[in-house]
C-alpha cells in the first residue's frame, strides 16, 4: 500500500510538472498567473532596494531625513530609491506605481529599463508617466506579441479604434481626436495591409465617412465598397476626389466661422458634420509620374494632400496614409506632407533609411527597434508620435473576408454626403444562396 501511494504521488508530481511546462508554452497566461506572477512579485519585493541602487536610480536623502536617520534612528544614511506606492498583478505582467524622489525623472528609469528587465527576470519593462512625480513600471512576464489577443474591453468608441497590442499588454488605440493624421510604412509582407484591415474593421462600426484612395485599381479597397463613401482607383480619379475633399473642408470652415467656433467638436451635435477618414493605400502612386503631362496632376494631388494635412483636423477630416517608402525622392512636397503626419507606424522595412524616414524626426530612439523587426513576425511594428514616446506593437491577423463581412453588416452607417456621391463605389448585389428548388416536378408518363 505504501509503494502504491508513493507511485501515485510521484505520478501526480510528474503530471503537475508536465502540465506547468505545457502551460508555459501553450497557455502562457495561465502559467504566468499560477507561477510567474508570485515568483516575480517575490523577487521584486526582496531585491527592489538593492536593484535600484545598483542601477543608479537612487538619490541622497534630504538633510532633514539624513539628520533623523543619523541621530534618532542611529543608522547609516543610505541613498533613497523611488517609493513604491502600489503593486498590482495582471494577466500579462506586473504594474508598479513609483513616487519619484527629487533628482530623478522618468527618463532615468527609461534608460535603465533593460537592466531592470534582466534583474527581475521578466520579458520587458516599459515606463509610463502617469502624473507629475509618478511613473508606472509595466513589467511583462512573457512575450505577449507571439500570440496577439486584444484585451476584452478594447472596442471602437468615438473616433478611437484599437488596432494592435502593445508590448506591455495594453491595446494600441488609433485615436483620431488625439492624432488626426498618420503615416504607416512597411515593406511587402510586413503586415501593413493587415494593420489597415484592422483599422477599417473598427472604423466601419463607427458613424464616420470612409474615403478610399487605392491607385492599384482598387485591389485592396474595392472589397470594402459597401462601407465606403467614395473610392478612387486611378490617379485621375484621385485628383478630382481630393479637390472635392478640399471644397468640403472649405465649406466646413465656413460653417465654423458662421457659428463663431474654431473646432468641429464645439458645434452642437445636430449641426456637427460627420467625420471623414481618408485612407490612402500606396502614397507613391500619387507622386510618381511617367511623363511631363502628368506633372500638373501631381502638383494638384500634392497641394490638396498638404492642405488637408495642415488644416482639415479642425473640420473633422483625417488622413491615414500608407506606403513602402516616403521620402524626398518622391518629389517636391513629400517631405512637407510627411511633417504634417503626426502618428507614425513603421513595420519591417528593407533598409534603415526607410525607418529613419518614418521615425527619426519624432522618435530617434525607435529607428533601431524598427530596423530589427524579424521577417517571421509579420504585423510587428513600431508606433510613435510627436511626443517622442514609442512602443512595439503587433496587429492580430484579420482576414479580408472578415473585414468584408463587417463592411456589409454596417453598410447602413454610410453617411449622406452629396459631394461624394459621384465617387461612391458600385456595390454588387449578393448572389442568392443555393437552396432547394421550389418547382414541383411533374411525373413523366408514356
Amino acid at each position: 500500500m505504501t509503494d502504491l501511494s508513493m507511485v501515485l504521488e510521484a505520478t501526480g508530481a510528474l503530471a503537475g510538472a508536465g502540465g506547468i511546462g505545457y502551460a508555459k508554452y501553450r497557455a502562457p497566461r495561465v502559467y504566468w498567473s499560477l507561477v510567474g506572477l508570485p515568483v516575480t512579485w517575490g523577487r521584486f519585493t526582496l531585491s527592489y532596494r538593492s536593484t535600484m541602487d545598483v542601477c543608479g536610480l537612487t538619490v541622497q536623502p534630504s538633510r532633514l531625513r539624513a539628520f533623523i536617520t543619523r541621530n534618532v534612528a542611529r543608522r547609516d544614511v543610505l541613498p533613497v530609491p523611488p517609493k513604491v506606492r502600489r503593486v498590482r498583478g495582471t494577466s500579462t505582467g506586473l504594474r508598479v506605481t513609483l513616487r519619484l524622489p527629487a533628482g530623478l525623472e522618468p527618463a532615468d528609469l527609461m534608460a535603465a529599463s533593460e537592466r531592470l528587465r534582466h534583474a527581475w527576470g521578466v520579458h520587458s519593462v516599459t515606463i509610463a508617466e502617469t502624473k507629475p512625480g509618478y511613473v508606472e513600471l509595466r513589467m511583462t512576464g512573457y512575450d505577449v506579441l507571439r500570440r496577439v489577443r486584444l484585451p476584452r474591453g478594447a472596442r471602437p468608441e468615438g473616433l478611437a479604434v484599437p488596432v494592435a497590442l502593445r508590448e506591455d499588454g495594453t491595446a494600441f488605440v488609433r485615436d483620431y481626436r488625439k492624432v488626426p493624421m498618420a503615416l504607416t510604412l512597411g515593406a511587402n509582407n510586413s503586415g501593413k495591409s493587415v494593420y489597415q484591415r484592422n483599422l477599417i474593421k473598427g472604423l466601419a462600426r463607427l458613424p464616420v465617412a470612409l474615403v478610399g484612395i487605392d491607385c492599384k485599381r482598387g485591389v485592396e479597397h474595392s472589397a470594402y465598397a459597401p462601407r465606403l463613401s467614395a473610392l478612387a482607383t486611378t490617379p485621375d480619379d484621385a485628383v478630382s476626389l481630393l479637390d472635392v475633399l478640399v471644397s468640403e473642408m472649405e465649406d466646413r470652415f465656413d460653417l465654423l466661422s458662421l457659428h463663431g467656433v474654431s473646432d468641429v467638436w464645439e458645434l452642437p451635435e445636430e449641426l456637427r458634420p460627420v467625420p471623414v477618414v481618408v485612407l490612402v493605400d500606396e502614397v507613391a502612386e500619387l507622386f510618381l509620374i511617367s511623363s511631363r503631362k502628368d506633372e500638373e496632376r501631381r502638383e494638384r494631388i500634392v497641394t490638396a494632400l498638404i492642405r488637408l494635412a495642415q488644416m482639415a483636423r479642425a473640420v473633422g477630416i483625417h488622413l491615414e496614409i500608407c506606403g513602402q517608402r516616403f521620402g524626398s525622392e518622391l518629389g517636391k512636397g513629400a517631405t512637407m506632407l510627411r511633417a504634417q503626419l503626426t502618428g507614425r507606424v513603421v513595420h519591417r522595412v528593407n533598409d534603415k533609411q526607410t525607418a529613419e524616414m518614418g521615425l527619426a524626426d519624432v522618435a530617434p530612439d525607435a529607428v533601431v527597434a524598427a530596423s530589427l523587426i524579424p521577417a517571421e513576425r509579420p504585423g510587428t511594428a513600431v508606433a510613435a508620435d510627436s511626443s517622442g514616446g514609442w512602443a512595439k506593437i503587433r496587429t492580430p491577423h484579420t482576414s479580408r473576408d472578415e473585414v468584408m463581412a463587417v463592411c456589409r453588416e454596417f453598410a447602413h452607417l454610410v453617411p449622406d454626403l452629396p459631394a461624394l456621391d459621384p465617387y461612391r463605389p458600385h456595390v454588387p448585389a449578393d448572389a442568392p444562396k443555393p437552396g432547394p428548388s421550389l418547382v414541383k416536378p411533374l411525373p413523366v408518363t408514356d
